[in-house]
């Protein structure tokens, strides 16, 4: 929708001198582009952090929001799998001493096979979208497909065939496959954000991207801002 893709257009232009986008404000961009992402709240006081944990059900994920802070988990900027007040309330005091401090994100936890959705712009080839196995290994197992935006439902089957551990995707010693139907969409309306947008984008991570039988969602993505972008 127009209205959609001009929320977007104002989340750009106010992350435009930092050069990169808030992951509260890139959850948000993920959501208007029609792609899952988990309940979320950003909070900045104490009971403000225990209310949202309760409304959103423990165990939740904790993160720091900072404007000087673009790879979280160097300064120790996420937590994972806090399931009382108590340990909220800990992650919330040490996240406050982290420079640039300005609340922190609160989101469920969700369960799936861990994918990374990628893209990066090439200088000759244009937006390139990476898919492939996610997660902290990402880097070891480099089991990734490249392909140029923009995508048809028959480039993710392909992209996901190519890699080598497409059978995890398929189900694997009992496990529950992967819904291809959902994981189809939103590769796809991440292959539409990136064109819509390419003049203002260099990259975006989506890692991990949880695929389950019945969703897959966007649990964690960063967006750099193109020199264009940056300069308007």
């Amino acid at each position: 929708m127009v209205e959609d893709k001009q929320a977007i257009s104002r989340i750009i232009s106010r992350s435009s001198a930092r050069g990169w986008v808030l992951e509260p404000d890139a959850e948000h961009i993920m959501a208007l582009e029609g792609i899952p992402v988990p309940r979320y709240k950003v909070v900045t006081t104490h009971e403000e952090a225990v209310s949202a944990a309760r409304e959103i059900g423990y165990p939740v994920v904790a993160k720091v929001v900072s404007p000087d802070v673009l790879h979280k988990t160097e300064v120790h900027g996420v937590e994972i799998g806090i399931d009382n007040d108590e340990k909220l309330i800990e992650a919330f005091n040490r996240f406050a001493s982290i420079r640039g401090f300005t609340g922190m994100l609160i989101e469920e936890m969700v369960q799936g096979l861990e994918l990374i959705l990628g893209a990066q712009r090439d200088v000759q080839f244009g937006p390139m979208i990476l898919l492939g196995m996610g997660g902290t290994g990402v880097e070891i197992y480099q089991d990734v497909a490249l392909r140029m935006a923009p995508l048809k439902p028959s480039d993710v089957s392909s992209m996901v065939n190519s890699l080598k551990g497409h059978k995890l995707l398929e189900g694997y010693r009992g496990s529950e496959p992967v819904n291809m139907e959902k994981l189809t969409n939103v590769v796809l309306a991440f292959s539409g954000f990136i064109m819509d947008f390419e003049d203002s984008i260099e990259s975006v991570d989506v890692n991990p991207l949880k695929c389950s039988s019945q969703d897959c969602v966007a649990v964690d993505t960063r967006i750099i801002l193109s020199k264009k972008a940056q300069a308007t």
